[in-house]
């Protein structure tokens, strides 16, 4: 169950970079996170409600407030502006840079250790990242500037995952995803007036994406992550979601008709080598 919950995630995830592109044209960054969150937030606090399962209790309350405002709220944020500039597939490919850091702070703060081919991996991995951004200055300062946020949205994913993990020890993964959604959304919630403001000029298609990202990649797939995430080490599950890039550049090939430029394969494929090295 936790394999097949893991796969739902990743399917998922692969599918939001493509949702984030397209619902990105008529809906801001800021706006588009608040909207999927509360989205999120409305169906995972529904279920909550009528599952049950153990919260998170005052002790918790650091970890989760750093879960919910690095990865549900910020991350959000930055991947959302990082896709105005860089294709889904390209920005999949960057952002899951952040299976690497996951295992570099899992070793060093939640004692799962340091084997000489995670080093060997992460090396491999960040030349990949590199690579990657080469590939995109042909497209000028913007596409460069996407780059970098793509790599702040990993680093933010890490910091999210590590603060979470410790969590799902002590309270529900239902529980914990639904806590952290209403967090990041309360993060965005400034934007409030942008989001009223767009969604009356927005079209259905970029509304139903909003909608679409709110239910799957953030409500379910947050959930059978965090489910899975409870029953395994950090890097291991961090290193699944290496299956995410080459499923969102053929969503993005499909839904989009856009693919990343010839050397970001490359680069992508420098990516999944040091994952592959670095779990070995």
């Amino acid at each position: 169950m936790a394999l097949v919950a893991a796969l739902v995630t990743v399917i998922l995830w692969a599918s939001a970079f493509v949702g984030i592109r397209a619902a990105g044209e008529d809906l801001s960054p800021g706006a588009l996170s608040l909207g999927r969150l509360t989205v999120g937030s409305v169906l995972l606090g529904a279920l909550a409600l009528w599952q049950g399962g153990r919260r998170p209790g005052r002790g918790e309350l650091p970890l989760l407030l750093a879960c919910g405002v690095l990865w549900f709220g910020l991350y959000g944020l930055v991947l959302n502006e990082a896709e105005r500039r860089v294709d889904a597939g390209t920005a999949s490919m960057l952002v899951n840079v952040g299976p690497v850091l996951i295992a570099l702070l899992a070793g060093l703060l939640l004692r799962e250790g340091f084997p000489h081919m995670l080093l060997a991996g992460c090396a491999v991995a960040f030349t990949g990242a590199l690579v990657i951004g080469l590939a995109t200055t042909d497209r000028g300062l913007a596409a460069g500037w996407g780059s970098v946020l793509c790599a702040v949205a990993a680093a933010l994913y890490a910091g999210g995952v590590i603060a979470q993990k410790p969590l799902l020890s002590r309270a529900s993964a239902l529980q914990v995803t639904w806590l952290a959604c209403v967090i990041g959304m309360l993060v965005c919630l400034p934007f409030a007036p942008r989001l009223v403001e767009e969604l009356a000029d927005a079209p259905p298609s970029s509304i139903a994406w909003m909608v679409y990202l709110g239910a799957f990649p953030t409500a379910v797939a947050f959930t059978t992550w965090a489910y899975a995430l409870s029953r395994t080490t950090a890097g291991r599950m961090g290193a699944t979601t290496y299956l995410v890039p080459p499923i969102a550049i053929l969503l993005g090939w499909v839904f989009l008709s856009e693919a990343p430029e010839l050397l970001a394969f490359g680069g992508g494929a420098l990516c999944l080598a040091g994952v592959v090295v670095s779990r070995r």
